[in-house]
């Protein structure tokens, strides 16, 4: 079992090179989420499947900030 970094629950503040690989991302989210969001009927499965790709887009910037064990990224 993995032990996590004692900084896995802090915030950390991400460097501009980490924003601007998050602002790609954010918005590669958005332009799906517009895409499903036409191309999708109403429904609870629409509202479940937006929902997640809103986490999914969140959990990114984890990844981009974070390694695997929780400790901030050094790149």
């Amino acid at each position: 079992m993995t032990t996590l970094d004692d900084a896995v629950f802090d915030y950390l503040k991400p460097s501009d090179e980490q924003q601007s690989i998050m602002a790609v991302c954010r918005e590669a989210a958005c332009d799906y989420a517009e895409i499903l969001d036409r191309r999708v009927p109403d429904g609870p499965d629409k509202t479940y499947l937006l929902r997640k790709l809103r986490e999914v887009a969140m959990w990114a910037n984890v990844a981009i900030t974070r390694n695997a064990d929780g400790s901030p990224r050094a790149d």
